[in-house]
């Protein structure tokens, strides 16, 4: 630990981005005697010894519409946050997630305080979309942290800017996620097999995938699959999810604290998901999954605009379709129930993914080291070269 004081101003736009921000907060006391924060944030960096600037929530925004409602607001809160950062006088400014209002932010600031690090956490998705982005980060982002292997890469390839892949967050949770001995019982034993549901983490998506998966798991049932029903869920959302799974026709044990969800993970056999980061943690955790994800008319309309051949995480990190999944036209409960049947038995399917998964280890490794650690060392560094003039002032 060095006896001199860092300060930082974090915006952190979602409940994981704040958790990433808290491990890096928390990474810097161990290197620092004192470590100064200001910005916005949720419960990790409030017990770190944020005073947020506003409540996170008004930039946990989802969705254009929900976008376009808020959009005075979130025009003002975009300019109050830069000037509260040019007037921090930060050694570094750390945006995390939330691109749309982070990188409007890093330009106001750039613009204003052209000496000041600034470095991004969690890239934008231009690997799937608006792959202009990544050159339109470089006047405004010193250096770019990512959380997905092939990222660097791509943005090498685009002329985005200095790009870090720091691991991903739940490779620190892989123990809690994996089963020990006994956990999960082989397939052929006379208990029958668990099915995690996972219909998805905001009531949005809740609404667009409860019926379908419900019908899904009961053209599965009707068929002759035996299985038991989990859902695992966020406490926020829990009493939607418990109302949501009373019309299912199988019965449906939803849990929702931390502790029950690993469990359910170490228990499980397979599982039906909506797209998203769970697919990586259902991956991680050795469970062959099937995945569906509804599209509203607005994200029909632009689907043409995606340049990747897969929204599956696991899928794009291995480089090839190790998880099937059935979007849009294709996301029908017949089919969705078809790909349950084929992973709660001891099928070539199931075996098939249930080798491919376990391959993802070596593509995110990051050795002994932490996420918070890399992003860290990225930071100091950032900071560092500014000073020393080997990045441009703005």
């Amino acid at each position: 630990m060095t006896s001199g004081t860092i300060r930082l101003f974090i915006v952190a736009g979602e409940e994981s981005g704040d958790r990433l921000a808290a491990d890096l907060v928390a990474e810097m006391k161990r290197r620092f005697a004192h470590v100064e924060v200001a910005g916005i944030g949720g419960d990790g960096l409030k017990a770190l010894g944020l005073d947020p600037l506003f409540p996170m929530d008004e930039i946990s925004l989802m969705g254009i519409t929900a976008v376009i409602s808020r959009l005075p607001n979130l025009i003002r809160r975009i300019s109050q946050t830069a000037t509260a950062a040019i007037s921090y006088r930060p050694d570094a400014v750390v945006l995390v997630d939330a691109p749309d209002f982070n990188l409007r932010v890093a330009k106001r600031i750039r613009a204003r305080g052209p000496s000041v690090p600034i470095i991004k956490w969690v890239s934008p998705s231009v690997w799937a979309w608006r792959p202009g982005r990544a050159r339109a980060m470089v006047p405004h982002v010193d250096h770019l942290l990512a959380l997905l292997p092939f990222e660097p890469e791509v943005h090498k390839r685009l002329g985005g800017p200095p790009c870090t892949y720091t691991g991903h967050p739940l490779l620190m949770r892989i123990d809690e996620l994996r089963p020990v001995s006994g956990e999960r019982v082989p397939l052929n034993e006379a208990d029958p097999p668990e099915l995690l549901v996972l219909p998805g983490s905001r009531r949005g998506e809740l609404k667009s995938h409860a019926r379908l998966f419900g019908e899904a798991i009961g053209f599965a049932h009707d068929r002759g699959a035996r299985f038991k029903v989990t859902v695992p869920t966020l406490p926020r959302i829990a009493d939607d999810v418990k109302k949501a799974v009373e019309s299912w026709p199988l019965p449906a044990e939803v849990v929702s604290t931390q502790e029950e969800r690993n469990a359910a993970y170490r228990r499980a056999h397979a599982a039906l998901a909506a797209s998203g980061t769970v697919t990586l943690e259902l991956a991680l955790a050795g469970i062959p999954m099937i995945v569906g994800y509804h599209l509203d008319a607005i994200a029909l309309r632009i689907a043409p605009l995606i340049r990747v051949w897969t929204v599956v995480l696991p899928n794009l990190i291995l480089g090839r379709q190790a998880v099937r999944e059935f979007l849009g036209t294709t996301l029908r409960p017949e089919v969705l129930g078809a790909g349950v049947e084929l992973l709660v038995t001891d099928t070539p399917e199931r075996r098939a993914m249930i080798e491919s998964l376990a391959e993802l280890d070596a593509h995110m490794e990051t050795g002994d080291r932490s996420p918070a650690e890399i992003a860290a060392d990225a930071v100091l560094e950032t900071v560092a070269q500014k000073r020393r003039g080997l990045l441009p002032a703005g």
